[in-house]
């Protein structure tokens, strides 16, 4: 998976915690960022590769089978879509719907800096994300992200980053019940 976002809103910790939850399953994984130039807003890349076996390669994921996209505003500066395996799941930060946007394909679109925001009193998405993403993909369960969570930050902001992605999780259910 790769994942797309603006310096500062936690790509590559996203990309890190969805490892660790992977590796908390007994699965293979590996995270690895992507930077252009390093500073707050700068648009940042991160990918993730998850495996029941060992992963040998080390380079960029240029056919992701997934994409999560952390700020909206790269929809239209950078080809986030690029490679996008079909069929691919792909899951958006904001609060318009997909076809408000006018994307293509199988993508959900999920309120995650708001629900930062609720959660966590900060507009960081990236864990809000990664429990949507846990109900989209299915790559990861919600308990493992929480305890991925849980080992990398002190307990105040865990649990609230956890409150997050619990709520993102249940949106985007909601959403996917809805859609049928």
């Amino acid at each position: 998976m790769r994942i797309h976002g603006r310096g500062g809103q936690g790509v590559v910790t996203a990309a890190e915690l969805l490892s660790v939850a992977a590796f908390e399953e007994g699965r293979h994984a590996q995270a690895f960022p992507s930077f252009g130039s390093e500073r707050t807003g700068a648009p940042v890349v991160a990918f993730c590769r998850i495996d029941d076996r060992r992963i040998r390669v080390r380079e960029p994921i240029m056919a992701p089978d997934a994409l999560i996209i952390q700020d909206p505003t790269l929809l239209h500066q950078v080809d986030v879509f690029a490679g996008l395996v079909d069929g691919g799941d792909v899951l958006v930060n904001t609060s318009r719907r997909p076809e408000e946007l006018g994307l293509p394909g199988h993508v959900l679109t999920v309120p995650a800096t708001e629900l930062a925001r609720e959660h966590l009193g900060r507009p960081l998405p990236n864990a809000a994300l990664l429990g949507g993403f846990c109900a989209i993909a299915g790559l990861v369960s919600l308990e493992s992200l929480a305890a991925a969570i849980r080992a990398r930050f002190p307990a105040r902001v865990a649990e609230g980053n956890i409150a997050a992605a619990r709520a993102a999780h249940a949106f985007v259910r909601a959403e996917e019940t809805a859609a049928c």
